[in-house]
């Protein structure tokens, strides 16, 4: 399972013109899911993310979590993230999680996020998304379980 996420000022996803999810300062996850994966890596791959810190504490220095400066999520499958781009000019996407079993994580993911007190929003699975962004640092990191 892979989240890359980014710190950010504010963000928000559209789909089909309307606004799905939008947060404030927080952390902006993009969602990937790959076969084998399951709810103790979902768990352990949220455990990561929620704890990461990557905010600024008093003295300027990244020490503090989405949590500790009362931010939030904003969740956004993308199975793109699972791709091998190893070989040749197309990506292959045969190490992605079958659609099905990439949805019910994605969801158990952001169940569990709210159920440990992290305000989250959420883009829409398998749709065509636009997602709209201010990084705040720029600050970027890939994470994998």
């Amino acid at each position: 399972m892979i989240a890359l996420i980014q710190r950010v000022s504010e963000a928000n996803v559209t789909v089909e013109g309307e606004v799905t999810g939008a947060i404030g300062q927080g952390l902006l996850v993009l969602l990937g899911v790959e076969q084998g994966d399951d709810e103790a890596k979902a768990d352990k791959l949220l455990h990561k993310v929620s704890g990461y810190r990557i905010f600024s504490d008093e003295n300027g220095k990244m020490n503090l979590n989405v949590s500790q400066v009362s931010g939030s999520l904003l969740v956004v499958s993308q199975f793109t993230l699972a791709a091998d781009t190893g070989k040749g000019m197309r990506p292959s996407f045969s190490g992605g999680a079958h659609p099905a079993d990439a949805e019910r994580l994605y969801e158990y993911f952001v169940a569990r996020a709210r159920e440990n007190g992290v305000p989250t929003e959420t883009g829409r699975f398998a749709a065509d998304m636009k997602v709209r962004l201010l990084n705040d640092g720029p600050v970027t990191f890939w994470l994998q379980v």
